[in-house]
C-alpha cells in the first residue's frame, strides 16, 4: 500500500469521524433503540450503509446537482422533519410505560430505522455532494482500490461509534434501571423533536424564498 492511499484513508477518517460524531437524529435514535437492544447501533449503521453505499456510486456518476437541487432539499426535509415528529411523539408517549414495554419503532427495527433517517436527513445528502464528493474525488483519482477502502472505511466509522453509543446505553439501562432508560428516552426524543423542527423550518424557509424568487 502506498504512502499517499495510506495518508488519504488517514485523512478520510479524521474527516468522517467529524461527521459521525456530530449529533444528529440517527444518533439520537440509537441510544433510544439501545436502551432495549444491546447492538442495536450495528443494525442502524447497516440500515444507514443501504442508503450511503449506492448513493456514492450515484453521486460518482453525475447525480450530485440533483440531490443538491432546492426542490428535493426542500422535499426531503419536509418527509424528514415528519418522520421525526412522529418518532419523536411515540418515544415521549413510551414515558409513560413500562420499560419492557416501550416498543418504539427504533428498537423494534434498527435497520428499518437506520435506511429512513438516512433518507430523510438532508444534511446527510448536503455532506455527500460537498465534503463526501470531495473526498470520493481523491480516492478516485488514486484509482478503484482506493474509492472502495475510502467507501468502507468511513462506513465503518458510523459503524463503530453507533454500536458503542448503543452498547452504553444497553449497560447503562441495565446497571441504572427504569430512571436511566427514561432519562435516554426522554433525551432522545427531545432531540429528535429539535431536529424535525430545524429540517422543516429550513425546508419552509427554503420554499418561501423560492416561491418569492
Amino acid at each position: 500500500m502506498s504512502g499517499s492511499l495510506i495518508t488519504f484513508i488517514l485523512q478520510a477518517v479524521a474527516v468522517s469521524l467529524s461527521g459521525v460524531i456530530a449529533p444528529g437524529p440517527v444518533t439520537a435514535a440509537t441510544l433510544a433503540a439501545g436502551t432495549r437492544w444491546r447492538h442495536a447501533g450495528a443494525l442502524v449503521a447497516v440500515g444507514h450503509g443501504i442508503v450511503e453505499f449506492p448513493l456514492m456510486l450515484l453521486i460518482m456518476a453525475g447525480t450530485s446537482t440533483l440531490f443538491a437541487s432546492k426542490g428535493v432539499t426542500i422535499g426531503i426535509g419536509l418527509v424528514g422533519g415528519a418522520f421525526l415528529i412522529l418518532m419523536g411523539w411515540q418515544m415521549l408517549r413510551s414515558l409513560g410505560k413500562n420499560q419492557d414495554q416501550t416498543g418504539i419503532k427504533a428498537a423494534r427495527n434498527p435497520i428499518l430505522t437506520g435506511v429512513i433517517l438516512t433518507v430523510g436527513n438532508p444534511y446527510f445528502l448536503l455532506w455527500w455532494v460537498t465534503v463526501g464528493l470531495a473526498l470520493a474525488t481523491r480516492a478516485l483519482a488514486l484509482g478503484a482500490l482506493a474509492f472502495g477502502m475510502f467507501a468502507i472505511v468511513h462506513w465503518l466509522c458510523d459503524l463503530v461509534w453507533l454500536e458503542a453509543l448503543s452498547l452504553a446505553t444497553f449497560r447503562g439501562t441495565r446497571l441504572l434501571g427504569a430512571r436511566w432508560h427514561k432519562a435516554v428516552l426522554g433525551l432522545s426524543a427531545a432531540a429528535i423533536l429539535f431536529f424535525a423542527a430545524r429540517f422543516v423550518y429550513d425546508a419552509g424557509a427554503l420554499l418561501l424564498a423560492k416561491v418569492r424568487g
